[in-house]
């Protein structure tokens, strides 16, 4: 991910300190957040973890100690036990802990533990005095307000263990939408959006999974809404390949705004997979 960031400046902004949340800030005696709804399904995070697996897994193989979190897992342990069979054939030595902050939630999959490879622990933003090289929260962040979910990110990234990547976003509840932001400890990074594409009328029905930075943000006159709205007309002018399938569609429409400069990042055969991955700075709150 070296190539998602880059100094600019509008990441960093996004991070600068704020007045204290008593829900976030009850200090680092206990686990700090809300507890989230908890529901999951099989297969709700497979879009992420395959990301994760093509563009992540240098930073996994260089750690010294490759552990990863899975922030606020819910009611089921079945989302890091995915995650843990999906990067742990890849990574030498991975451990994955998953971290909730109802004590209910982890004598619930009490049963699932298998440490070092998989363990279950109580915790939050603080991550539970842990340096990860990786955390993933998902579906975590959806019932805070914008500053405070700010916070969240500020509390989690500063956890973080040297180098170490936060992958914060949201799904629906089958996986088949989804948007994230890999943040690092000057700020984000980068906004990815995946999809179903057979399920889409239109990439801008993503914008009901932007995470809290950006989805308050989806107005004119705003970079994501901008954004959006580009992807949106090349969809459209692209309408003559649905004949070859939708992904061939959402293919030329991704290539048709690298085409007009929109900065992208990462391999052009991600495209195929309904996904496309931006730089912050380019959708980031103006």
């Amino acid at each position: 991910m070296s190539e998602a960031g880059g100094g600019d400046h509008k990441r960093r902004a996004v991070l600068t300190p704020r007045k204290a949340n008593p829900r976030l800030a009850a200090g680092r005696a206990r686990a700090l957040g809300l507890p989230t709804r908890g529901t999951t399904n099989a297969n709700r995070l497979r879009r992420v973890d395959r990301w994760l697996l093509a563009t992540q897994l240098p930073r996994l193989r260089d750690a010294a100690r490759p552990l990863v979190v899975d922030l606020g897992y819910g009611s089921s342990a079945v989302t890091t036990l995915e995650m843990a069979d999906r990067l742990g054939p890849e990574v030498h030595g991975l451990e994955v802990v998953g971290l909730e902050i109802d004590p209910a939630r982890v004598a619930a999959v009490a049963a699932d533990r298998d440490p070092p490879r998989v363990d279950f622990r109580l915790g939050g933003f603080e991550l539970a005095g842990l340096q990860p090289v990786l955390v993933r929260a998902f579906n975590v962040l959806r019932q805070y307000d914008e500053e405070s979910a700010a916070r969240a990110w500020e509390t989690t990234c500063a956890a973080l263990g040297p180098g170490g990547l936060l992958v914060e976003g949201t799904c629906d509840e089958w996986g088949r939408r989804a948007a994230w932001v890999a943040l690092d400890a000057d700020g984000p990074l980068t906004l990815t959006l995946s999809a179903r594409v057979a399920d889409l009328d239109r990439p801008s029905d993503l914008a009901e999974r932007l995470p809290k930075a950006l989805i308050h943000h989806n107005v004119p006159g705003q970079p994501v809404h901008e954004f959006l709205r580009a992807l949106d007309g090349a969809w459209a002018t692209a309408a003559g390949l649905s004949t070859f399938g939708p992904r061939q569609r959402w293919t030329a429409a991704v290539q048709a705004l690298a085409d007009q400069g929109w900065p992208f990042v990462g391999s052009s055969r991600r495209w195929r997979h309904g996904e496309v991955t931006v730089r912050w700075s380019a959708v980031a709150p103006a």
